[in-house]
């Protein structure tokens, strides 16, 4: 029984450079990021694991964060705001 949606928040991932970044979460967060990746490998058709899905998830959140994408767009403009 296939349980996964059509569509995820987070799309298929694109191949990037990486750097190596450790963080520690608390376990029921990477029980989710767990199932999560095989959500994401269900509907893409692609094994995915939760360590690979955090850097995309991330950079999707800090592309929807307006206030964050506001305070740089100032920074760039040379605001002191």
């Amino acid at each position: 029984m296939s349980t996964s949606p059509k569509k995820l928040r987070l799309g298929p991932l694109p191949r990037t450079e990486v750097v190596k970044v450790t963080f520690a979460c608390a376990a029921a967060l990477k029980v989710e990021l767990e199932r999560y990746a095989t959500m994401h490998g269900q509907t893409y058709g692609e094994p995915v694991d939760a360590v690979t899905l955090i850097p995309h998830m991330l950079e999707a959140f800090m592309a929807r964060d307006r206030g964050y994408r506001r305070a740089c767009a100032i920074k760039t403009r040379g605001g002191n705001t």
